[in-house]
């Protein structure tokens, strides 16, 4: 009876998800033609998987390049995009030019995701696109994400939150679809790894990039290198954080950091959890002091 039990609501969850993939689908068929903001991520790589499907050539992927992006995560972008089948177009982003942006204030992702958007929406209009969709997924209107009001002031529309597809559930039907980046981690821009309040260059961006670049190839693919003024602090899973210390050379990460321009490099004991510098957002709200 208990197996027959937990089978039925496997059964009804399976449904529920193919209902809600049904309805993404639909949402395609409505708009007819679709550019996406396409970052690589699994959320919008399944959102240009779906639209290509659905619209063929009336689909467009637009990755934006600017130095918060790593070359590796373009590569990857244009990898995905060139096996969906879906067209793909880049272009350049300037949010470094904006000192709303570089002075990295709490809402720094409202700025980044205005430039975004604001070279999005001309470049559809001029192209006859009119929808210009994103991979924000349900889950993340619970999270601190002041660039999702930015896309919404600029008309964007998000598929996978309009039909409360979550996170967990962008895997699942990514890995059903037999696409193989379905357990990707999580990437998101490098301006990410500063505390708010410290000043973004393209010198910092790119000490953090060749940083996580040199310990993905150590064989750790879901970290951060986060910087705090000379100070890298690698986040690992905890379950990795063990075997990172008895198995690696410890001084030549050291020696390697340094020479990408960090004095100091520490080790976050409690290890990686994602959006672990909005912890600070949380204690002044509550009013405990960092």
């Amino acid at each position: 009876m208990e197996f027959m039990g937990c089978y039925a609501v496997s059964a009804r969850l399976e449904m529920m998800l193919t209902e809600k993939l049904e309805q993404l689908k639909a949402l395609f068929v409505e708009m007819e033609q679709a550019m996406i903001a396409y970052s690589g991520g699994v959320d919008s790589t399944l959102v240009a998987k779906i639209a290509y499907d659905i619209l063929g050539d009336r689909a467009l992927a637009v990755t934006a390049v600017s130095p918060s992006l790593l070359p590796e995560e373009l590569e990857d972008a244009s990898l995905q995009a060139a096996t969906i089948g879906i067209p793909h177009q880049i272009i350049q982003t300037h949010e470094m030019e904006n000192p709303n942006y570089t002075s990295n204030p709490v809402n720094r992702c409202y700025f980044c995701k205005s430039e975004l958007h604001d070279t999005l929406k001309p470049l559809a209009v001029q192209l006859g696109y009119p929808y210009v969709v994103d991979g924000v997924n349900a889950d993340d209107l619970h999270d601190y994400r002041p660039g999702i009001q930015a896309a919404k002031e600029r008309g964007a529309r998000s598929p996978l939150a309009e039909v409360g597809i979550t996170k967990a559930e962008v895997r699942q039907i990514s890995k059903e679809l037999g696409l193989p980046w379905w357990d990707k981690p999580a990437q998101p821009c490098l301006s990410s790894r500063f505390p708010y309040g410290e000043e973004i260059t393209v010198a910092k961006l790119q000490r953090v990039g060749r940083a996580e670049i040199y310990l993905r190839k150590l064989g750790y693919q879901n970290l951060r290198v986060r910087s705090e003024g000379d100070t890298a602090r690698i986040e690992l899973p905890p379950e990795q954080i063990k075997e990172f210390v008895l198995k690696i050379d410890l001084p030549s990460v050291v020696s390697a950091f340094q020479e990408f321009g960090f004095l100091y490099v520490t080790l976050d004991l409690e290890g990686y959890r994602s959006g672990k510098l909005n912890q600070v957002l949380s204690r002044e709200t509550s009013g405990v002091k960092a």
